[in-house]
């Protein structure tokens, strides 16, 4: 279970953020990043890695923690015209840095999911799998999961035919078929294949 073994590690720096993304992998649908603030002394009996937890119990928790008033969060959503645009790792690094520039702080240090990111503006430590060993990026998660998720169910709405409600974007046999069926919509990304190979006009 995530503690705050890193946060304390760089309390004395200042204010320390936990960063983590959703939505990397999926062929439709935004990255979704999130940025967190907890406080000092918090702890949570539930609060894992937003991936290893069920959906239901992800949306109970998102809305348990936005009502914090003691947690101060934020989310950047970067879409697929952009990812397609300086490709998914790049749009990823960029979401990252706008979260944290949302939160509105003078950041002392961030603490990533995954690897120290390139040219990031602020100073930070990537943590490998740190949504299972940082509570402050096991809580972004959670933020940046259930946002994406709300965001794919109104896509569906949108763009009926594809199940995003159901799979969220990601490459499964439902949604491959479908895109046979239907082509790409609005919000699939273009650079990602099949999608690439399906959006080209006929010969």
């Amino acid at each position: 279970m995530p503690d705050l073994e890193f946060e304390k590690r760089y309390s004395d720096l200042g204010i320390v953020i936990g960063v983590d993304e959703a939505g990397r992998g999926p062929l439709a649908g935004p990255v979704s990043v999130g940025a967190a603030i907890i406080p000092p002394d918090f702890s949570h009996p539930v609060i894992n890695d937003s991936k290893k937890l069920t959906e239901k119990k992800r949306e109970a928790l998102y809305d348990e923690l936005s009502e914090n008033p003691n947690i101060k969060w934020s989310v950047c959503l970067v879409e697929a015209k952009e990812i397609d645009e300086v490709n998914v790792l790049k749009a990823t690094h960029l979401g990252m840095a706008r979260a944290v520039k949302g939160l509105g702080v003078e950041i002392g240090m961030c603490l990533i999911d995954g690897l120290p990111v390139p040219n990031f503006p602020y100073p930070h430590e990537g943590i490998v799998k740190g949504d299972s060993k940082s509570l402050s990026i096991a809580t972004a998660s959670i933020f940046a999961k259930v946002t994406r998720d709300r965001i794919m169910r109104e896509a569906a709405l949108r763009f009926p035919g594809y199940g995003f409600e159901k799979h969220k974007g990601y490459g499964t046999k439902v949604h491959l078929e479908a895109l046979r069926t239907l082509g790409p919509c609005e919000i699939h990304r273009r650079s990602f294949q099949p999608v690439a190979q399906l959006s080209l006009p006929p010969e």
